[in-house]
């Protein structure tokens, strides 16, 4: 994520796998507004895929990705 852009919220999804780790996502980003940036901590190999394919489908944006 860009320097400036800070977490509104930050989500602890390790150590749950598939589908939790999106059912939570989704949840808590019906909880912010537009603009805020939520940041999700998965260990869930399938979660990128996961949010990925969420993200497109739902008109949001990934801004960063590290494994």
């Amino acid at each position: 994520m860009p320097e400036t852009a800070k977490p509104k919220q930050t989500l602890d999804c390790m150590g749950l796998y598939c589908p939790i780790p999106l059912f939570q996502t989704r949840a808590e980003i019906d909880k912010l507004q537009v603009g805020e940036i939520l940041e999700v901590l998965s260990d869930d190999p399938a979660a990128e895929e996961d949010l990925k394919r969420f993200a497109k489908r739902t008109g949001h944006e990934i801004i960063r990705l590290e494994r």
